[in-house]
């Protein structure tokens, strides 16, 4: 992995790329978050971040965040699931983040609210939606999530807050640009037919930030770009 130095020039080139994409899109600046993707690496990733005051990282699985959590003891750091979620494992996942971003089925979905209902308390989630239309990626449909629009909207304790996709592997910039805009036009019918804000989207990582940034994303994960390369 990379040294804290070599991690600080990679995040200032990386906020330099988001800032300027808002300016060239006329959003602000600074009303698109960066969440650094620490999956595959150390937990000395995960301090890189506290260090350079980010607050909030994204982990693939729930047993690697489980042992990062335990080893570094960062109360103030929160922890994302952006990875596809087994529902067997939905019980730990609960316990150890603070907000799923890949609930990708009604099924996942009611087990987790469940679960938190057993235990009395809420939490953050996000919908998966596959709009890239990518049979290698894992969420709802469009169709889907406008089908069952009223059962998420029935779970008391699992919080949806927006939408999460990520662009098809075929395609290039051009297909990404494609799912991107589907998630926002997505959410803006979905917003609007629930009453709920859903004002996260979650979408673009390092190769298609400026693209996702344009068609709305408030969140861009990045992992690599900012760590090197990963240890698998």
């Amino acid at each position: 992995m990379v040294s804290y130095n070599e991690f600080f020039e990679n995040l200032s080139g990386l906020r330099d790329r988001i800032d300027e994409g808002l300016r060239k899109s006329g959003r602000a600046v600074g009303s698109v978050c960066l969440l650094p993707v620490t999956k595959n690496h150390p937990p000395e990733a995960v301090e890189f971040c506290h260090r350079a005051e980010i607050h909030r990282v994204g982990e693939n699985r729930v047993q690697e965040a489980s042992g990062k959590k335990e080893s570094l003891d960062l109360d103030e750091m929160k922890w994302d699931l952006i990875g596809h979620l087994q529902s067997n494992k939905a019980g730990a996942a609960c316990r150890t983040f603070d907000c799923i971003q890949s609930v990708d089925s009604l099924k996942l979905g009611g087990k987790i609210n469940r679960f938190l209902e057993g235990e009395n308390r809420k939490l953050a989630c996000l919908l998966q939606v596959n709009t890239g239309e990518d049979p290698g990626k894992f969420g709802f449909t469009e169709e889907e999530t406008r089908e069952s629009l009223n059962e998420w909207m029935s779970w008391e304790a699992l919080e949806v807050e927006g939408l999460m996709t990520i662009a098809p592997l075929e395609g290039g910039r051009d297909a990404a640009v494609k799912a991107f805009a589907r998630l926002r036009c997505l959410r803006d019918e979905l917003s609007a037919a629930s009453g709920l804000p859903l004002k996260e989207l979650s979408m673009g990582m390092s190769g298609d930030l400026e693209e996702a940034i344009r068609e709305g994303s408030t969140m861009v994960r990045v992992g690599s770009a900012l760590f090197g390369e990963r240890f698998y």
